[in-house]
């Protein structure tokens, strides 16, 4: 999953890939702080659209490039800011999916599906092998 900022005028966007995995624990103490939220709730709630949590993990990323960044001056549209899948992340939804829902719900299901995968960014990167469902544990 990727974090994504693309403020108005902006030509591309900035993208930082989000794994709730690979954030280290003092950025993790440092979000529940912020936020009031224990990390396992936060995960859930940014991927449901708090505004708060998404605020504070656009910090947690924009601190790493530039370590003076105040959260007080972290501000965005939210149209400017949002998350997405990787067309990996896509394709392991897609089999999951395949799994467990039949008929109309399944139709339903792979045709959302598919139309996402078309324009998502392929993680090349990525590296791990088989992505994993984007879900908190």
């Amino acid at each position: 999953m990727y974090l994504v900022l693309q403020r108005e005028g902006d030509e591309k966007p900035t993208r930082w890939r989000y794994d709730y995995k690979k954030l280290m624990s003092v950025e993790r103490e440092d979000i529940e702080r912020r936020t009031g939220r224990n990390f396992s709730a936060f995960t859930q709630d940014v991927q449901q659209g708090s505004a708060l949590c998404r605020r504070a993990l656009l910090f947690t990323f924009l601190r790493r490039d530039h370590p003076k960044t105040r959260f007080e001056d972290v501000d965005f549209g939210w149209d400017e800011l949002r998350l997405e899948y990787s067309r990996q992340e896509y394709e392991a939804m897609r089999e999951a999916v395949l799994e467990n829902m039949h008929g109309d719900e399944l139709a339903g299901a792979l045709a959302a599906i598919d139309r996402d995968i078309e324009t998502a960014y392929d993680d090349t990167e990525a590296g791990e092998g088989k992505a994993r469902l984007p879900i908190a544990e």
